[in-house]
């Protein structure tokens, strides 16, 4: 049954994450280059009968490629999602999913990024040497003992995170059947930044901004900050928060550093490129702020049962979700390619030479949230996956309602007299 741990063995949750001693219940893996075919990802664990429905996860690829902002490639590309295996008429079968997402531009790179021998042309006419900095060029070329930037820059482009958006729309599906919900937005570009803690009812509208920030005065500022930086030929980062609703509590656990849920949400949120530092709940402020302004009192009222005025927490206290809205934040920094270049040297001849110029964008915070959406949704559905277990999404759910019964049990007991 999903769920179960098997002594010995290992997988993660979340791509290249290794937990030790254990079989995570789901877990993805993506393939593709920038400018390779296709984009293709595999996504192991999913209860059968849990119903997918693919304009939802088409719908979720245009949000990423959206965002004031954004370069020339997202003109190029429509990204959509094709099913390859996985699913029967609208619902998943329990067996591995497989999604293909193409990539159109692919057919100006057809000689460049082709699997066969090539001439020596071929490779010349997209051939990078000048890494820039901020990049995986340099450390790539360091670690694979290549000179030509191609080789690393194909894979280590942020248009991965195509394949993991469509990813966590599987995801955001299995939490969906049990009642949770995850949204995004901008908290800040550059200088501008929005003063309030946006609610969850305020994330519904979101997308009308073109940023991607419901606070329309910061909108308008942040929208300034990109336009600046455009003009000067530089690029600006940002941060945006992703807030999950409804999470029950008990998801993860303290007994082990590696199966703490908080650092399986920060390791996934710091695996999306360009992210340079996540904070759950207030934890930016945590630092400067004595404890007794910062931790969450704990209040009991009747018919409501456990309060918390406040959630400096984000929802997660050692480790486990503790029935509060999840909210974590991640900072971007800005992308390092930059129209007017770094200094840097050629990898052939080591002379100084300007960092290369690839085509690109002025700020990517907003996208960069959606895909936040994506890693925070399967770092959760495996959560879930974890606890209450099942191989079809009928039991999964039993399961879920059965422990709903026993946590108000538990919440409705009275002292007993001595």
């Amino acid at each position: 049954m999903r769920g179960r741990r098997e002594p010995g063995s290992s997988c993660g949750g979340i791509p290249h994450c290794h937990r030790r001693g254990i079989v995570a219940p789901l877990r993805f893996l993506t393939a593709g280059e920038s400018h390779g075919p296709a984009l293709t990802v595999i996504v192991e664990g999913l209860p059968a009968g849990l119903t997918i429905d693919r304009a939802s996860i088409d719908a979720d690829l245009r949000r990423r490629q959206g965002g004031y902002g954004r370069g020339g490639r997202m003109k190029i590309e429509s990204d959509s999602v094709e099913v390859l295996s996985g699913i029967r008429h609208g619902k998943t079968l329990g067996s591995p999913v497989s999604l293909l997402i193409r990539n159109r531009d692919h057919d100006n790179w057809r000689d460049v990024m082709s699997p066969d021998p090539q001439p020596p042309e071929a490779k010349k006419r997209r051939a990078l040497k000048h890494p820039r900095p901020g990049h995986a060029d340099l450390s790539g070329a360091l670690k694979y003992l290549t000179d030509d930037l191609r080789d690393v820059l194909e894979r280590a482009s942020a248009r991965e995170t195509t394949a993991r958006v469509a990813a966590g729309g599987l995801a955001r599906a299995l939490l969906g059947a049990a009642g949770i919900e995850v949204r995004s937005h901008v908290v800040r570009i550059g200088k501008a930044a929005a003063t309030d803690t946006a609610s969850w009812e305020a994330l519904a509208t979101v997308e009308a901004s073109s940023v991607r920030c419901v606070d329309a005065t910061a909108a308008a500022a942040m929208v300034a900050e990109i336009d600046a930086a455009k003009k000067a030929g530089d690029t600006v980062g940002g941060v945006f928060e992703v807030v999950a609703h409804a999470v029950p509590p008990g998801l993860g656990t303290f007994a082990h550093w590696d199966r703490r849920l908080d650092g399986r949400l920060a390791q996934a949120l710091m695996s999306i490129h360009a992210v340079k530092a996540v904070s759950l709940g207030a934890g930016f402020r945590g630092g400067d702020t004595p404890g007794s302004a910062f931790h969450d009192e704990i209040l009991f009222e009747e018919g409501r049962g456990l309060v918390r005025p406040s959630n400096r927490a984000g929802g997660l206290e050692g480790g486990i979700t503790n029935g509060e809205e999840l909210r974590a934040q991640a900072v971007v920094k800005p992308i390092p390619t930059l129209l007017i270049p770094l200094r840097s040297v050629d990898l052939r001849t080591k002379e100084p030479q300007m960092a290369s110029v690839e085509r690109s964008d002025t700020c990517v915070v907003p996208a960069a949230g959606v895909v936040g959406e994506a890693m925070v949704a399967f770092v959760l559905a495996d959560a879930l996956l974890e606890k209450f277990g099942g191989d079809s999404l009928t039991e999964m759910l039993e399961h879920v309602e059965a422990t709903r019964r026993l946590w108000r049990e538990f919440l409705s007991r009275r002292p007993q007299p001595a």
